[in-house]
């Protein structure tokens, strides 16, 4: 009888929550969100933190383009992290990862030319620019975004 009870109880649990011993996968159709205004993210990276850089900024980054959770991702380099980003060959060798899987990798031009560091920047295939007026035009089309 003990038995009986405990098979019936899982089949309950399966009937009213079918997912649940499910293992949820990486797939962009679990983030679908119909309030979403924009499938671009755009990441704000200041943080002269290499720790920051490479344990979070980084590998979200990377991975928001690689498993598709976003269909394009911009990055951007401002402050202080254009100066550790020329220092840190580590560092240069995951942002030329990211430009190949195809994220946009863009610095205020104004940020680099305080640290002396824009030729090297416009060396790792960063696109060197103002953005002020460019990232304010990303907020306002309603980029989701994240700032490390």
């Amino acid at each position: 009888m003990k038995t009986t009870k405990s098979v019936l109880i899982l089949v309950l649990i399966f009937l009213i929550k079918p997912g649940l011993f499910s293992q949820v996968s990486d797939s962009p159709n679990n983030f679908a969100d119909n309030n979403v205004k924009s499938d671009t993210l755009l990441v704000l990276w200041s943080s002269g933190d290499p720790e920051v850089a490479e344990k979070v900024c980084f590998m979200y980054t990377y991975n928001a383009k690689k498993r598709g959770w976003f269909k394009e991702v911009i990055f951007v380099v401002w402050g202080p992290s254009a100066k550790l980003l020329a220092e840190n060959k580590d560092l240069q060798e995951s942002v030329k990862k990211m430009g190949e899987e195809g994220i946009i990798l863009e610095a205020c031009v104004a940020c680099a030319r305080m640290y002396g560091v824009d030729d090297d920047l416009k060396d790792l295939g960063i696109d060197v620019k103002g953005m002020g007026t460019v990232l304010t035009g990303y907020l306002k089309k309603g980029y989701p975004n994240i700032t490390f």
